[in-house]
């Protein structure tokens, strides 16, 4: 039987925190922390959306997202050095921008463009799971510091969204994977949901041998009941800071 570090149970969140408005700079911004894995997660507000949506009255999300140098165990060199950027990154920023593009009603959101920008500071297995998770919460405060200045009437925020990874490892399955077991893992899995369940995007793969349809869902049942800390931390997080001010 696997056992995993610091008696986490399989079925168990890593230690999470979300520490809002982390860049002065920023119109929104989050730390998020999904155990030893640890992300910046910024949004910035463009008056201009990209060329071709000019003139639809609809906004627009985007994402970056970067490994800093010793975010890892030895160090990397920056991918502007290569003159490029990674199959692995660019995978990971559109799944980004189609995550955050889901919680928000775009035809109302006007002709902005908001970009988000997601840089591990410390990785640790999860990155694009938390990166997400954070980057709802930036983009929420960018939202809202639009309406307050007046660029907005309305929220055009219509989810909220989380995710979350889960996988297979000598058999076990095991919720919110660390570095460790994601790289020993016969079946990796991230999932990205709004809070009502609602599926916005699943990714699942195969390291060995096909899973089957009761396996899958094991999983997914495991996610769905789990996922739903993750929505209540962002929640509270957000209360709190609305609350101290008042």
């Amino acid at each position: 039987m696997f056992k995993r570090k610091n008696d986490r149970k399989n079925s168990e969140l890593r230690d999470i925190s979300l520490t809002r408005n982390i860049s002065p700079y920023a119109e929104g911004s989050c730390l998020v922390k999904f155990g030893k894995t640890h992300v910046i997660c910024t949004a910035s507000i463009d008056e201009k959306v990209p060329f071709w949506m000019r003139g639809s009255g609809k906004g627009w999300i985007t994402a970056e997202y970067g490994m800093l140098p010793r975010s890892t165990h030895k160090r990397m060199d920056r991918e502007i050095s290569k003159g490029k950027v990674s199959g692995r990154t660019q995978e990971i920023q559109r799944l980004i921008g189609r995550s955050l593009r889901a919680a928000v009603n775009l035809d109302t959101l006007g002709e902005l463009q908001i970009k988000i920008d997601c840089d591990v500071i410390q990785a640790d297995g999860g990155t694009r799971t938390a990166s997400i998770t954070g980057s709802w919460i930036a983009l929420y405060d960018a939202i809202k510091f639009l309406i307050s200045k007046g660029k907005l009437t309305s929220n055009p925020i219509i989810n909220q969204v989380a995710a979350i990874s889960c996988g297979i490892v000598d058999g076990e399955v095991l919720l919110d994977l660390d570095y460790e077991e994601d790289s020993n893992a016969e079946v990796d899995a991230n999932f990205v949901l709004s809070e009502d369940n609602g599926i916005i995007e699943i990714q699942t793969t195969s390291e060995k041998n096909p899973i089957n349809i009761v396996q899958f869902n094991q999983i997914f049942e495991l996610v769905l009941k789990q996922i739903k800390h993750l929505f209540e931390i962002q929640s509270n997080v957000l209360m709190i800071n609305e609350n101290n001010q008042k």
